[in-house]
């Protein structure tokens, strides 16, 4: 029995992370798709604003 007891936790985990594995692909896409890439758009656009502003201009001298 020592080796049921040896498998049962990497099974168990194995079986997480192939439920984790199908639930981010199931919910890639969809309704709320547009949603989340304007979301992530959004946040690019405000840290590349943030880095500009911290960069000093290069004008001429």
């Amino acid at each position: 029995m020592d080796y049921v007891s040896a498998l049962v936790p990497p099974v168990v985990m194995a079986a997480f992370f192939i439920g984790l594995v199908v639930t981010i692909v199931k919910s890639q896409g969809g309704p709320n798709k547009a949603k989340e890439d304007a979301a992530v758009d959004a946040a690019l656009a405000r840290a590349e604003a943030q880095s500009q502003e911290r960069t000093p201009g290069t004008g001429s001298a």
